[in-house]
C-alpha cells in the first residue's frame, strides 16, 4: 500500500516527519536521478548485540523463547544460590 502525504518545509528547509518516524532511530537518504528524495527507515542495535543477528541459530532460539514466554510456556527457576553479598 502506498501512502502519500504532502509535507512542507519550514523557513529553514526542515520537514517534520512526526508519526512517520515512530520507532525509527535514523534514516538512510538517497536522491535518485529524477531528484526524488528517498528515506529508508533504520533501526539500530548496540554493537554488543550484533553477534545475535549474525548467528541465525542463536536468533532462532531467542525468537522461539520470546514466543514461548508470550504463550506462558515458561518454567520458573530460582537463581538466588548464585548471588553473593555484592549483588542486588
Amino acid at each position: 500500500m502506498l501512502e502519500e502525504r504532502t509535507l512542507r518545509p519550514d523557513s529553514k528547509g526542515r520537514i517534520t516527519l512526526g508519526a512517520l518516524s515512530e520507532g525509527v532511530s535514523g534514516f538512510k537518504v538517497s536522491v535518485d536521478i529524477r531528484h526524488r528524495i528517498i528515506l529508508e527507515p533504520l533501526v539500530e542495535i548496540p554493537a554488543r548485540e550484533k553477534w545475535i543477528f549474525d548467528n541465525p541459530p542463536v536468533l532462532k532460539k531467542i525468537k522461539r523463547g520470546i514466543k514461548d514466554a508470550s504463550q506462558g510456556k515458561i518454567t520458573p527457576r530460582d537463581f538466588s544460590k548464585y548471588l553473593d553479598d555484592n549483588d542486588e
